[in-house]
């Protein structure tokens, strides 16, 4: 069947290049006479595989010398307790900026650990919006500060680096991982998961500085440190090693799209459409996020007629758009413009909504 314009918001759309590529070498890759999924993961082959994916990943984004970066499962749920765990030492408390689902979910896990001071919070008046720097109620004896730089859910992306000072700035980047520049020295450690913009479910990428590492107290499981990871080049035990591969595929697609500030300006272009089109639709398409504060890559919107959301999204699949019903606790419709999304997916979309409004308005 036809390849269609996939608009999931994770595990989400990956380059089809990439896809092929990795079709062209499950039986034979590289010429070992074997798939990738049947190689040991201390293998030399595959640990090349796990170098050059850290090399990309530095080279993309600037990463400091003075940052490990490290390759693990679990998913953000597992670096929610990972980083209290790991960022505590001896202190009791951390501060959390509250701005959507995932940062809520990020602190409640914290309060298992230590105390949670919330520094602000937008997401209980509707997660439409982030808070200033100015509305900070930061404590500079806090251990760390944490926040969501992109709500996947609400739509939600912060504009600016919050400022925290000498405290830690910790970053679930998630969903806007690899989509604009990231300013890896203003944080002590960020971390994202990789089915959002640079590979499938299964890998969890973490850059953090050197000295953040080694304060873990030895009553937590090994696999809850992250000098275990650092110090084992991220092979301590067998990492998911097929989301590596296509991790290493994604990056090399990226590099040769021209790197980061390139598809920044794609991303820029092809949400500005689809934004555009809600906006000046009359009101018969609304988004209620503040405009400063709109995702690139999470757009949710909502029809002025709910009645309409199934009619909605069954037509939208009959022209191959797929995957746009919202998250069920805001309804209404999501359409996600990950790096992979090509402008022309964004076009038909925008395409079909005009059309779906002059035989429905």
């Amino acid at each position: 069947m036809a390849r269609v314009f996939n608009f999931a918001s994770g595990p989400a759309v990956l380059p089809e290049s990439v896809l092929r590529q990795a079709q062209a070498e499950m039986l034979d890759w590289g010429g070992h006479g074997f798939s990738v999924l049947e190689t040991s993961h201390r293998a030399a082959p595959f640990v090349v595989v796990m170098d050059e994916t850290e090399a990309l990943l530095r080279e993309l984004l600037g990463v400091p010398a003075n940052y490990r970066v490290l390759f693990m499962q679990g998913g953000g749920h597992q670096q929610f307790s990972m980083v209290p765990i790991n960022l505590l030492g001896a202190k009791f408390h951390a501060d959390y900026l509250l701005t959507g689902h995932w940062s809520l979910a990020a602190a409640a896990e914290a309060r298992r650990f230590c105390s949670v001071n919330v520094v602000a919070d937008t997401a209980s008046s509707g997660a439409t919006r982030v808070p200033r720097q100015v509305e900070l109620a930061l404590d500079a004896g806090a251990a760390y500060a944490y926040y969501c730089p992109n709500e996947t859910i609400h739509g939600v992306e912060f504009d600016y680096v919050p400022d925290t000072g000498a405290v830690p700035l910790v970053a679930d980047a998630s969903s806007s991982f690899l989509s604009r520049p990231l300013e890896v020295a203003r944080h002590g450690l960020v971390f994202a998961c990789a089915q959002k913009n640079f590979g499938p479910a299964g890998l969890t990428a973490v850059i953090v500085r050197d000295d953040l590492i080694g304060h873990t107290s030895n009553r937590w499981p090994t696999l809850l440190d992250y000098k275990v990871y650092a110090d084992a080049r991220s092979l301590w035990n067998t990492p998911a090693t097929f989301a590596v591969y296509i991790a290493r595929l994604v990056l090399l697609w990226l590099k040769a799209q021209g790197g980061v500030a390139a598809i920044e300006r794609l991303n820029i272009e092809k949400s500005a459409l689809l934004y555009a089109t809600i906006d000046g639709s009359g009101g018969f398409y609304m988004n209620r996020v503040a405009v400063p504060n709109r995702s690139r890559m999470n757009v949710p919107f909502s029809l002025r007629d709910d009645s309409l959301n199934d009619t909605f999204l069954a037509g939208a699949e009959t022209v191959g758009l797929v995957q746009l019903k919202g998250h069920r606790s805001v309804g209404g419709m999501r359409a996600s413009l990950y790096n992979a999304m090509p402008l022309a997916g964004v076009q038909a979309l925008v395409a079909f909504m005009r059309e779906f409004q002059r035989t429905h308005g």
